[in-house]
């Protein structure tokens, strides 16, 4: 009897002596590592602590199978049967009502970093929750962005029940619309479901709210991204669950993900988290999963925060009262009520006996921890909280935007974005490049002697080899596999092809290639500024030369013009017969052979004959005497003075300027006619211009172009070809760059008309987060302002065009304007226009020497130019002779009728008249033998034939 006396006495006093184990239950399920370890990490470090000696905890922890409410309420009866005093789980749905149930049935503290959406209607009194109520921030990020309708997925019930608390607290001012619900069980429903709405909806906006997981969140915004037709801006996501901590900076930065708003509870400013991470990141990762990397999770850091509660309450507890736990440990063994532990199946039921008090503690709770300010009220849940709401944008790290407290609710801050930080120290690496052939860009040289790098030559070339010099790297060029450019393709694993792909998949470092920068590219690689600035532009066959016709001579006053100066002519002849007529100083007194006869010289003939005189520039044997008739012929002078000086002054430039005249101009024209066809790249950025342009001419070319799929072609090539091969009745749409090098390319037969349609650029391409890229940024501006990129241009377009007749200087003189814009002067030029003098004077003599040229290859004037005043010449001594041989004809008719002779006879004398002059070799005079008359031009009289008395 002494002998167990003094056991008991022994025993007793080890307890007394010694800090009490109290022991925590802890229920978790598969893929909750890190949580676990965040949960014995906290345990470990307070047992450990020898400044906290008031008590130790003995964690007592299972890991069901699955989250089914049966095993771990089985589980939960197997703990409190050893005697656990508080219960920590992160369940959640079902489960967390399981344990909710048992918890207020037995007075068992229950802890968890789960959501209380079901709290309201079967309330936990003995439940506390770390993660706060925050569905009014939700609500209120929708407001700020002014959303009216949204798609919502989520992946549990208690995604459902938070979408109705949602709808509970929307006011009639406020009508939010929820166009779809679904729940999805994976990352891949929840996409298919997604590119299933993209399909019948490609451009509405579409607000997507994902109630998930962080793990699944992050799958789906990763595969949205990287899916060729749903990588789109007019995506906007706003994850409801508290997942988005630093570790998205990683693992969805990278691929570019834009539009993603979430929330964030963790307080990574705060010198609690600091010194909480420097701790985690040195945990070794096999003696504690889901350790030792430089990230936490906002689950991991509720549970931290969770057992952080726990012996906070519990320190307090034992604080105030030491022995209150004295007759619960009995020989190693936790007693209830004087039993064992609690047994779930016992009835009546026996209750914890402390859970009153314990519970008490835990909602008195005020300390800081991971996720900030930690108090609770009366029901258990937290208060005086806040959470920042962060976003993220491409190649930005994740920003807070905002922060929303229980009290102030939703309060905006100045985002500072944060560029993804870009290492150094890339000297003196080989990086691999990648292009493709295309003239003038990158050819292959036709010498066998090159090897590697000086195989090829070309602009880009060139441009490759001045960003390496600048940033002394070496560099390998390669063409692509499968020789394109880069286009979303299903079934490349990347979801691009060509050179896209190629840096998606990081087989290569940077493209240098006529690239463009697209929306759809940047979204999956990263390009530099733009080193070739182009646009859509229209390529037409060069139409021949209009050669002059007969008549161009006239071209130079409109057939208007001349037919009212036509008008004019007889208008003034007839006008000026008229007030000849009735002025009395056109008359004059003649005497004739019949007597004194009153002569008028403006009759209707002689007036004609003034003006075409006058006309002419040429003089006229009778001048009007009278006021009026000088009047008249002075207003006639004056315009025909005004009407030549303005013929003459056009008539060089039409009779030696060879003009060529252009069936299109603009796209105007291309628009407004359907004679010419025309077309564009198949699945080409110019393409998709047309395709996806709400201007109005530019979206009848694409209705046109649709309509006849055989305007599109599969290559540069084969559009040029269609170009020259179509007689001027096919135009290609083909960007300005290409347009201008094949212009000045031989046969010369093609042409630019009118101005750019649009505004786009080629830059350099590297993968997406490339630590190359701002540093090639810098090398492409550089070169930009020392104009190293406007001499390559002229290098590779200009000065080795091949059309050197006709507008050779005027490529030389767009040239010169160019470089001088470029501040660049070519030595060799300027070797040309003034040897060594100074730089400032080779622009001035090589200007004179273009001039000199122009004026030296002026087009002279042709037959053709001209013919047309031969013909006219011509003409009129043919009608003079017809004219002649008619009065000849009439007149001998007159003179047989008067002389009584055959019109035979009459016709021979007046030939003998004509050829000799009359009998006696006297011009206009004959004989008549039979009757003595004497004839002279049609008159006739009486006269003694003896003495020849003339006329």
């Amino acid at each position: 009897m002494w002998m167990s006396l003094w056991l008991w006495i022994a025993s007793s006093l080890c307890v007394v002596g010694s800090a009490p184990e109290i022991p925590i239950g802890a229920i978790f399920t598969p893929g909750t590592e890190e949580m676990q370890t965040a949960f014995k990490y906290a345990l470990y470090v307070h047992n450990s602590n020898d400044s906290q000696a008031r008590f130790k905890v003995d964690p007592v922890i299972d890991v069901v199978e699955s989250n089914d409410p049966f095993k771990i309420a089985r589980t939960l009866c197997l703990q409190m049967s050893r005697g656990i005093f508080t219960l920590v789980a992160p369940a959640a749905g079902p489960s967390y009502d399981t344990l909710a149930s048992y918890s207020n049935t037995f007075q068992m503290p229950f802890l968890s970093p789960a959501f209380p959406e079901t709290s309201s209607e079967r309330p936990s009194t003995y439940g506390i929750s770390l993660k706060p109520q925050y569905l009014e921030a939700i609500l209120d990020v929708i407001k700020h962005y002014q959303w009216k309708h949204i798609i919502y997925l989520y992946d549990s019930e208690n995604g459902l029940l938070k979408l109705q608390h949602i709808f509970h607290l929307t006011t009639d001012k406020y009508k939010l619309e929820v166009r779809v619900v679904k729940r999805i069980s994976s990352a891949k429903d929840a996409n298919e479901f997604l590119s299933y709405l993209e399909n019948s909806d490609r451009q509405g906006l579409k607000y997507v709210i994902l109630d998930c997981n962080a793990t699944t969140a992050q799958d789906i915004i990763v595969n949205h991204v990287k899916h060729i037709h749903m990588g789109r801006r007019n995506y906007h996501y706003l994850l409801t669950s508290l997942i988005m901590d630093e570790y998205w900076n990683s693992q969805v930065l990278e691929f570019g993900a834009i539009n993603v708003t979430g929330f964030r509870i963790l307080q990574p400013n705060s010198v609690e988290f600091r010194n909480y991470l420097s701790a985690w990141k040195q945990l070794d990762s096999k003696r504690w999963p889901g350790a030792g990397t430089r990230y936490i999770s906002a689950d991991s850091a509720l549970m931290y925060d969770t057992t952080k509660v726990i012996l906070d309450a519990y320190s307090r507890l034992l604080k105030r009262k030491p022995d209150i736990f004295r007759n619960n440990f009995r020989r190693g063994e936790v007693y209830n009520n004087g039993t064992k532990g609690l047994d779930c199946r016992k009835m009546p039921v026996i209750t914890w006996e402390h859970g009153e008090k314990i519970i008490k503690y835990l909602r008195k709770t005020d300390i800081t921890g991971l996720t900030g300010n930690i108090t609770f009220d009366d029901f258990g849940y937290r208060r005086n909280f806040s959470i920042d709401v962060v976003e993220m944008t491409i190649n930005n790290e994740m920003v807070k935007v905002a922060h929303w407290s229980d009290k102030s609710g939703l309060l905006m801050n100045p985002p500072k974005y944060r560029r993804v930080p870009q290492n150094t120290g890339f000297e003196n690496k080989t990086y691999t490049v990648t292009s493709i052939l295309e003239e003038p860009y990158l050819m292959q040289k036709r010498s066998e002697n090159g090897d590697g790098n000086e195989e090829f030559e070309g602009y880009c070339k060139d441009l490759a080899d001045l960003i390496a010099e600048n940033m002394k790297i070496n560099y390998t060029m390669r063409l692509v596999n499968d020789s394109k450019y880069g286009g979303q393709d299903p079934r490349s694993t990347a979801g691009w092809n060509g050179m896209v792909g190629e840096l998606i998949r990081e087989e290569v470092d940077m493209a240098i290639a006529p690239l463009t920068i697209t929306s759809a590219r940047e979204r999956v690689i990263d390009f530099t500024k733009p080193f070739m600035s182009l646009g859509i532009s229209i390529m037409i066959k060069k139409p021949m030369k209009k050669k002059p016709g007969v008549f161009s001579f006239m071209n130079p006053l409109s057939k208007e013009i001349w037919m009212c100066i036509i008008f004019a002519y007889v208008g003034v002849s007839v006008v000026l017969f008229l007030v000849s007529r009735f002025s009395p100083h056109e008359l004059r007194y003649e005497d004739t052979y019949v007597g004194p006869t009153v002569i008028n010289d403006f009759s209707l003939y002689n007036s004609l004959w003034f003006s075409l005189g006058a006309f002419m520039q040429q003089g006229c044997d009778v001048c009007p005497r009278s006021i009026s008739g000088r009047i008249v012929g002075s207003v006639w002078w004056f315009f025909t003075l005004i009407i030549i000086s303005s013929y003459t002054a056009n008539l060089a430039a039409f009779l030696t300027v060879e003009r060529m005249v252009t069936p299109i101009n603009s796209a105007d024209d291309l628009a407004k006619q359907t004679e010419v066809e025309y077309g564009t790249l198949v699945d080409s950025s110019t393409q998709e211009f047309f395709k996806k342009s709400k201007i109005a001419v530019y979206a009848r070319m694409w209705e046109f172009m649709n309509s006849r799929k055989h305007v599109f072609v599969s290559s540069y090539e084969e559009g040029i070809k269609r170009v020259r091969e179509s007689k001027g009745k096919y135009a290609f749409l083909i960007e300005s760059t290409k347009n201008d090098y094949t212009n000045e390319r031989q046969p010369c037969d093609t042409m630019k008309v009118g101005r750019n349609l649009d505004a786009k650029g080629y830059g350099v391409a590297t993968p997406l987060g490339s630590t190359l890229r701002d540093q090639i940024n810098l090398v492409v501006l550089l070169l930009k302002e020392k104009g190293d990129l406007a001499r390559l241009e002229n290098k590779w377009w200009y000065d080795r065009s091949e059309c050197r007749n006709g507008d050779s200087k005027l490529t030389v003189i767009r040239t010169y304007k160019r470089t001088r814009k470029g501040t660049i002067w070519d030595e060799s030029k300027m070797a040309e226009s003034g040897g060594n003098k100074e730089r400032k004077d080779g622009p001035k003599r090589y200007i004179r020497e273009l001039w000199k040229y122009r004026e030296s290859s002026q087009n002279e004037l042709t037959l053709s130019n001209v013919a047309g005043c031969f013909y006219i010449l011509i003409g009129g001594l043919i009608l003079a002779m017809v004219v002649a041989l008619i009065e000849f004809c009439y007149k001998s008719r007159s003179e047989a009728s008067r002389s009584k002779m055959s019109l035979y006879d009459a016709m021979k004398s007046k030939v003998r008249v004509s050829i000799t002059g009359g009998p006696n070799g006297d011009t206009g005079r004959f004989y008549s033998p039979a009757s003595h008359l004497i004839t002279v031009d049609g008159l006739t009289d009486t006269m003694n034939p003896n003495t020849h008395t003339q006329v």
